[in-house]
């Protein structure tokens, strides 16, 4: 296999200085070397298991040691993990396991409940624990495909609905190389809070990823909550970048407001995933005495687009200049590349773009186009400078801690229920958590419902992050002439 794959880099990374401190896991650095025997223990489990090259394995699991010596191991082998949060809810995550047709799944024994979930609908299912593999893995058989693909993401579409987003080695490697020089500031003594879940791609490409191939520490933690230990690690193993959403710069900014003692060698935070609000950045910088840079990226180009270039080369509400490896163009609806200054929808390709859905041949249609360039929903403009602002979506989405939310979804869940007739979604500002999902809902005649039955009946049904966490009952909804419900009049009241 060639150098230009994660485990052939991450290898050799590995063997260079095996005795130095690589990863901080439970209070206690890992060497080089130990890590590295943790992959090559998990790939002899996987190899005596019948793994075999060109197939996937589901990683249902915290962010830990074992999650990513089992994606190197499975690179090694020349197959690809599928990352999932295992608070995805049953019926989505059954569903994301037989199309990503998986030879098994591991979990984590905190996670003992979906073992049995799992394996009954067929797919082989094991608990294991989250720093080594004891024993092989049960599995089945399932197709060999392609063996550049690394890791297989599962993320909202415009419409709501799972896509499957295949990324290779390539992809993966031109988005780090190209994060790392566009911010020029990545030294060898850094130490990098991985502290987001790896099931997203923000938090496994640039928390996870990242330092295994620029050699970097790393200090994994399994969440960001509770918020007072996570600072503590922070403090203790001299984490110098934090990878964050602005749910957790908010919650590192409350917890130095309450009292705990700011860490003092942090020189950077890296925010991607939502908006980061000015002020938020403004408190943040002043809380913990270091530089906020914000970021955007999608999964369908290894997690980011855009950066702001340096640590002091902000500009308000931008979201900074397009890294090198990521051509954009900002696009009428007529298809027309549109000048600086100009809003339209942002259009991107380069080396760490997908070029499709994974088996989604009609997706893959409507988003890509033949010369390669991806249609991202979100609608920007560029200045002068070059500088990226968003300023809307092309459809209805709520940002919940770093999540997308889609109403359209959340409103047909709801209106699967036998006692509602209509539901309508927004999302209200919180300033933890960006936004929180509330819906209105009209009963149908003679029905009764409470708000706990419904939010529990939309827990079994969606993730945990698309759960209404505010139900109101209304007789009517508000309509436009033409009959649409109109939201803006929902969120006024």
């Amino acid at each position: 296999m060639s150098s230009s794959r994660l485990e052939t880099i991450i290898r050799d990374n590995l063997n260079r200085l095996p005795a130095e401190p690589f990863i901080w896991w439970q209070k206690t650095w890992w060497s080089r070397g130990a890590f590295l025997e943790l992959i090559e223990e998990c790939e002899e489990r996987l190899k005596t298991s019948n793994f075999k090259r060109g197939q996937r394995l589901a990683l249902l699991t915290p962010n830990s040691p074992i999650l990513l010596a089992t994606a190197v191991a499975v690179w090694r082998l020349g197959g690809a993990v599928v990352l999932i949060d295992p608070r995805s809810g049953y019926t989505p995550l059954i569903r994301q396991l037989h199309h990503a047709d998986v030879f098994a799944v591991l979990t984590s024994r905190g996670c003992d409940e979906l073992v049995p979930l799992i394996s009954e609908d067929g797919i082989p299912c094991s608990a294991i624990s989250l720093d080594s593999l004891e024993d092989n893995i049960p599995g089945r058989p399932c197709d060999e495909e392609d063996p550049d693909t690394a890791v297989i993401f599962y993320t909202s579409g415009i419409t709501g609905e799972p896509n499957a987003v295949p990324l290779t080695h390539a992809n993966l490697l031109a988005c780090i190389e190209s994060c790392v020089n566009h911010i020029d500031m990545l030294d060898e003594d850094d130490v990098i809070l991985n502290a987001l879940p790896n099931s997203n791609a923000f938090g496994f490409v640039c928390g996870a990823l990242l330092p295994l191939v620029k050699a970097a520490r790393q200090v994994i933690l399994p969440s960001f909550m509770p918020v007072e230990a996570s600072m503590d690690a922070i403090r203790k193993a001299e984490v110098s970048i934090v990878m964050a959403v602005p749910t957790v710069i908010a919650m590192m900014v409350s917890a130095v407001m309450r009292g705990a003692a700011a860490p003092t060698k942090i020189k950077c935070v890296l925010s991607g995933a939502d908006r980061l609000p000015c002020a938020l950045r403004r408190r943040a910088e002043q809380a913990l005495n270091t530089h906020v840079i914000q970021g955007y990226g999608l999964t369908e180009a290894s997690s980011v687009v855009a950066l702001t270039p340096g640590l002091d080369k902000s500009k308000p509400e931008s979201v900074g200049t397009i890294i090198s490896c990521v051509e954009a163009q900002i696009r009428s609806d007529a298809g027309e590349v549109m000048p600086a200054g100009s809003e339209g929808q942002l259009w991107i390709r380069g080396a760490s773009v997908a070029k499709s859905y994974y088996r989604s041949p009609e997706l893959t249609e409507g988003r890509f186009d033949a010369g390669g360039w991806f249609r991202t929903g979100d609608i920007g403009r560029f200045d002068e400078d070059g500088y990226l602002y968003l300023v809307g979506r092309t459809t209805e989405v709520i940002f919940v801690g770093g999540f997308k939310v889609y109403s359209r979804e959340v409103e047909r869940t709801l209106e699967e229920h036998p006692a509602v007739k209509e539901a309508a979604v927004i999302g209200v500002p919180r300033s933890i958590s960006g936004e929180i999902v509330k819906a209105f809902v009209v009963l149908r005649n003679g029905d009764k419902v409470s708000s706990k039955e419904l939010i529990d009946y939309c827990k079994q049904k969606l993730s945990y992050y698309k759960v209404p966490r505010i139900i109101e009952f209304i007789s009517q909804m508000p309509r436009s002439a033409i009959g649409e419900i109109v939201k803006r009049k929902l969120s006024k009241d």
